[in-house]
Parts: C-alpha cells; sequence; structure tokens
C-alpha cells in the first residue's frame, strides 16, 4: 500500500531531499513473515517514556474441577477497546475477556508480547493502524499482529468484542496450507475472504502523540513529537487483516464430525474454532448431537454469539462455558433425542480449545453460573 522504493534498504527520498526511514517489522528474528514499512520520522523517536500499570491478571486459588458457565453480558461498562478489557480466563499462552467499546481511544496502543484477536459480536466502527485503516462489523475476527500500532474508533451505538491476546501468532491452520502458504481447496475458507487495510491515512504533523505498549506484564506509556500512523507506503506478509465468520464455510458428513472442522486461526498451544449456521449429519441413523466426550490435554472455551445452541440449556448471547480436561463433557439431558431428524442448526459460537489448563480470573466470579456443573442431573 501506498509508496514504496523499487528495492528494499535503499534510499528513499522526500521532495526535500531528506530520507523516509525504513523500518523491517518480522517476527521469529528474521525468520518469520515481515513487512517493511516506510515512515516520514524514525519509529523510534520519542520524548518521554513512563511506566503506567501493572496488567498483572489475578487468579482464584485451586476450585474443584468442574464444568463453569460466565455471563459476559453481565459486564455492562462501556470504555474504550483497550482500557476497559475484562478478563475471564487465562494460561501462559492465552488471555480471554470481552470488551464494550462504545469510547474511541485517545492514545494508540500495541501489544508487545504477540498477536491479538478481537471478535466483534455486535457493533461496527473503524480500527486505524500503522499499515492502514480496516472498518469492522458484527462477525469479524480482527486479526492484528504484535508490535502493530493501532487505535479503534467505534461508531455509535452499543457494542461488545471477545477479546483474544496471545503471546504468540495468529495464522490459519498449517494442514490447510500448501508448502507456499496458499490455502488448499479443502480449506473451509480461501484468500478471497481476508481483508487487509482499505485505505492508507498518512500522518506527517509533529505534535504529542501517545502511544500505550502492553509487555512483559506492564502497560508503558511511549510519548512522541510526531503522529504515529506517519507511514507512507509498505508492503509484505505481515499485516492486520479482517475474516467475517460468515465466510467460513462448514464442513459436514454423514455422521457427526469431530471439532476440528470447527478450526479458524492456531496459536502456540491453542486453537479458534468457528461454530456456524450449517447442515446436520445426512446419515438415515445419524444423532446430529455431539457425543459425550473428555478433554484429552485440552480445556474447551464456548462463546455464544447467536442462535439456539443445540446442545446446550440456560445458555444466552454472551455466555462464556469452560470444560476442563480431566472430566467428560457432552450435551444436556434430553438435548441428544431432540437433535435427532433435525436438518440444521443456525447457532453461531467461538471455541477456543487450549493445551495448557485455563485459570479463572477472579473478577469472573462476579458474572458466574454456580449451578451450571450439576445442570446435567
Amino acid at each position: 500500500m501506498g509508496d514504496i522504493p523499487r528495492k528494499r534498504h535503499t534510499m528513499y527520498k522526500k521532495e526535500d531531499g531528506t530520507l523516509y526511514r525504513e523500518q523491517v517489522m518480522g517476527t521469529k528474528g528474521f525468520s518469520g513473515i515481515q513487512s517493511i514499512l516506510y515512515h516520514h520520522y524514525p519509529p523510534t523517536s520519542i520524548v518521554k517514556s513512563e511506566l503506567l500499570k501493572d496488567c498483572s491478571v489475578h487468579y482464584e486459588g485451586q476450585a474443584d474441577l468442574a464444568h463453569r458457565h460466565f455471563y459476559s453480558h453481565q459486564y455492562t461498562e462501556k470504555t474504550d477497546a483497550v482500557m476497559g478489557r475484562h478478563y475471564l480466563l487465562g494460561n501462559e499462552d492465552v488471555l480471554i475477556g470481552v470488551v464494550n467499546p462504545t469510547e474511541p481511544m485517545d492514545f494508540f496502543y500495541r501489544n508487545g508480547d504477540g498477536d491479538e484477536v478481537l471478535f466483534v459480536h455486535y457493533g461496527t466502527g473503524k480500527v486505524e493502524t500503522m499499515f492502514g485503516t480496516l472498518t469492522y462489523k458484527p462477525g469479524d475476527y480482527i486479526v492484528i499482529p504484535i508490535g502493530t500500532i493501532y487505535r479503534v474508533v467505534p461508531s455509535e451505538g452499543d457494542a461488545k468484542f471477545l477479546v483474544i491476546e496471545t503471546n504468540s501468532w495468529i495464522s490459519t491452520p498449517k494442514r490447510y496450507r500448501n508448502a507456499h502458504g496458499q490455502l488448499l481447496e479443502h480449506s473451509p475458507f480461501c484468500e478471497r475472504d481476508f481483508h487487509g487495510p482499505e485505505t492508507l491515512e498518512t500522518h506527517d504533523d509533529q505534535n504529542e502523540y501517545e502511544v500505550r505498549t502492553k509487555s512483559r506484564g506492564f502497560m508503558h506509556a511511549h510519548t512522541f513529537n510526531h503522529h504515529p500512523l506517519d507511514v507512507v507506503g509498505w508492503d509484505g506478509y505481515l499485516f492486520p487483516y479482517i475474516f467475517n465468520v460468515d465466510d467460513f464455510e462448514p464442513i459436514t458428513g454423514r455422521i457427526h464430525m469431530p471439532p476440528p472442522i470447527h478450526q479458524t486461526f492456531e496459536g502456540n498451544n491453542f486453537v479458534i474454532c468457528s461454530f456456524v449456521p450449517r447442515m446436520y449429519d445426512y446419515h438415515p441413523e445419524a444423532i446430529p448431537a455431539p457425543y459425550f466426550h473428555s478433554n484429552v490435554n485440552s480445556d474447551e472455551v464456548l462463546y455464544y454469539v447467536k442462535g439456539n445452541f443445540m446442545s446446550r440449556k440456560g445458555i444466552s448471547e454472551g455466555s462464556m462455558t469452560l470444560h476442563p480436561s480431566g472430566i467428560p463433557h457432552g450435551p444436556h439431558p434430553g438435548k441428544i433425542e431432540a437433535s435427532i431428524g433435525k436438518k440444521e442448526t443456525l447457532e453461531l459460537a467461538v471455541m477456543i480449545d487450549t493445551f495448557r489448563p485455563l485459570r479463572v480470573v477472579k473478577q469472573a466470579q462476579n458474572y458466574e453460573d454456580v449451578e451450571y456443573k450439576y445442570s446435567w442431573k
């Protein structure tokens, strides 16, 4: 996007003869994906650095091993997209929460620890980034790479994001890509379904701007004497993008298919899946409801977006359930029989499976359905 020189690492001059400042932004040292950006000003040029606050998450002590249910919609505080994040679950690899982003950010932000995924439950707006501007709508997964400076500017009205913060990367499942990274024919999505920044808005004004950086469990503030979105052009493979859940093409079969068919993204030690409206199994004796199964080496989190989730009772929009490893889980009583003969489901949910145990954040207890663990009686 924008303007770039013909060769990388060569002089790229402004009209007045001074140089644009080249930045290589990559992952895994110099062996991962990367992009090269060209700035009006050095991205290192700050005039003030501060430690803002401790971002440590406080987890509850060891509780009984049981299935948990949290009503995240009961968290109603309206804030900006970053400072009002309300975390519910987490471990060494991922942090899961919600936020109601109705206020524009009066600062810029970057996550210095890993990629972020913001799933738009409802609301519209735009994300202004150093790579350009993306507009979002309900059902969008907004994927923001580590180190990306951005600001969320919501439109008027109610809004809610499911927030997934990582200490690693986010990518599409490896089994859906060939050796060159191209999505294969059996993938439930293709490159046409992914959308990068729509416009590159370059700012060259000089004033004081605050960029807050989350890193190492703390929030830091860096003050620049120029606008942080001063990029005139970039190219490469690292950039923020949007994938809408409506573009996920479900994989179905004659008999019940296992959860990996719903996988959409993966990170280090976790996956993100999309349960979307789909046709049910078509074997004449099929049972569409999932079988009881034990979570072997995996905790399962489901965030319910909309529709009637066919295997659960007492679930509402914004519900979040945790089914931990070590004990089996499955459909609520009566749901297996009720599913027989049904042709389709209109449910929409986001699932996060982690391969290290999740812990419950203390504040999540304020929104818990404490009887959920007994709901299979």
